[in-house]
């Protein structure tokens, strides 16, 4: 089977932000579940766009998509290439997606986590230091909409990476909010994953609760292993569900 073959799809033929979208979404699947591995070329530019149905422009603006999310590379004559998972930006929101549009190992995952652990600890120590009065806001108003909707809905994702972003905002430190969007990707999305089994197999509230309280005390050090609890036990969920 063919490159083209492998993402083949019936759209309308046309332009625009929606098409070229959807077939990058398309393709960084294919990339990120493996179908295309690092190093394989696609097929060109006339075969693809024919056997996606698609104008060539469209599929132009595609691989653009990808190149500048360090996925492929094209060159004259050569063609688009995949490129080694270590040029990939697997902290983009969007390959995040892409990722979990399929079945994400329990190694990137446990990375994901990893990463977190390093980071949200160390940023739960400094907001409990440097919060204001909004920020507990923030975070009193994010958990709130977590107890009332659940994180098995939309809003109540919504609410997990509000509390999330809030905490990365009230430590002051620029260089850790541009993180927000990254973090509040992988917050959402293994959320999303974990509950595959429409359950969540633990109350996860109580391990926010903590954090924010002890945020809202201003104790630096429990802030940060309330935090480290949290995450390591959102990870033991995530793999409890991966297990099901």
């Amino acid at each position: 089977m063919s490159n083209a073959d492998a993402v083949k799809t019936k759209k309308p033929r046309g332009t625009g932000r929606r098409l070229h979208g959807a077939i990058a979404h398309k393709l960084g699947v294919a990339i990120l579940s493996g179908e295309f591995a690092p190093g394989d070329i696609l097929s060109g530019e006339v075969a693809f766009s024919e056997a996606l149905d698609v104008s060539r422009s469209a599929y132009r603006e595609a691989v653009q998509v990808l190149t500048a999310k360090g996925l492929v590379e094209s060159r004259p004559k050569a063609g688009t290439r995949v490129l080694p998972r270590s040029r990939w930006n697997l902290l983009d929101p969007e390959v995040l997606a892409w990722a979990f549009a399929g079945e994400p190992d329990i190694t990137f995952i446990r990375s994901l986590f990893e990463l977190r652990g390093i980071i949200e600890p160390a940023a739960a120590a400094l907001a409990a230091e440097r919060r204001t009065r909004d920020d507990l806001k923030a975070m009193k108003e994010a958990l709130a909409g977590m107890s009332r909707h659940s994180l098995a809905t939309d809003a109540g994702r919504a609410a997990d990476r509000d509390f999330h972003d809030a905490i990365l905002r009230a430590t002051r430190n620029d260089a850790l909010m541009v993180l927000s969007a990254s973090i509040g990707a992988a917050v959402t999305w293994t959320t999303q994953f974990k509950l595959r089994a429409r359950i969540l197999p633990r109350n996860p509230i109580p391990d926010h609760r903590a954090v924010l309280d002890a945020i809202a005390a201003g104790d630096a050090a429990a802030a940060s292993e309330a935090m480290r609890l949290l995450v390591d036990q959102a990870l033991d969920d995530t793999q409890t569900s991966m297990a099901q």
